[in-house]
């Protein structure tokens, strides 16, 4: 308990010295630490201060994926955007709810600029580390902080690995089947379509971090470790819609 406290007696402390010495984050600033009753799953719930980049960020994601599925909601922020999704869980199939987040993220992001991207980048240790250090920069609003890791590809190490220290939209949707069908399996297949980059994601789902591994292909859904998990106890999506999320 004492250590709780003082965790989150420090944060809000070295985000007001940032904003003293005129510093800006470049990830979203963690501003407290809630603690949950302890489950067997994540006991902590991280409170997030968004930036005004952060806003627009979510809330043009967010419209993205109303517009896609056809489904709008009035909330706001992080909230609007994981309500959207769960709306999207509790409306379509597993199948469904990856192709309406593929249209959402077609929406989102202009196809020219990915086709350049796609065309500038190729294959290359080069790409594979760029894309890694991209994502830890501007994708800290959607999944929290993160950081650069190493891993080896043929035969040579590389910092392709993006570690994700605890996903925030796990944390906030605490739901597997949302993890897998709304975010694991519709960013594999988009980031390879639109970007020809492979990309394996490995959720955690006993301390809900997560690593995003570009340059690997991800396993056949059959062999795939985090597609076999039940979801949690107090998965949202269950208690609020009485839905199976992960089918």
């Amino acid at each position: 308990m004492e250590a709780n406290i003082l965790a989150q007696s420090r944060i809000p402390t070295l985000c007001l010295a940032q904003w003293k010495l005129g510093r800006k984050s470049k990830q979203p600033c963690v501003v407290g630490v809630l603690t949950r009753p302890v489950t067997g799953e994540a006991a902590e719930t991280n409170v997030y201060k968004d930036s005004w980049f952060d806003h627009i960020a979510i809330n043009h994601l967010s419209k993205s994926v109303q517009a896609a599925t056809g489904l709008s909601n009035s909330k706001s922020g992080y909230e609007s955007l994981v309500e959207a999704s769960t709306m999207a869980s509790k409306e379509f199939n597993h199948i469904q709810q990856q192709q309406v987040v593929i249209q959402a993220l077609d929406r989102a992001f202009p196809r020219p600029i990915l086709l350049l991207i796609r065309t500038l980048l190729p294959q290359s240790k080069f790409a594979r580390e760029y894309f890694a250090v991209f994502t830890t920069l501007f994708f800290a609003w959607l999944v929290g902080p993160s950081e650069v890791r190493e891993s080896e590809i043929n035969g040579r190490r590389e910092k392709n690995v993006v570690h994700i220290k605890k996903c925030r939209f796990l944390e906030e949707s605490n739901c597997i089947g949302m993890c897998i069908n709304l975010c694991k399996m519709p960013s594999q297949s988009f980031v390879k379509d639109s970007l020809g980059m492979p990309l394996n994601m490995v959720p955690n789902f006993e301390d809900m971090s997560c690593e995003m591994i570009f340059g690997q292909d991800p396993p056949e859904s059959n062999d795939d470790p985090a597609l076999k998990q039940p979801c949690y106890k107090l998965c949202k999506a269950k208690k609020n819609h009485a839905t199976n999320c992960l089918s």
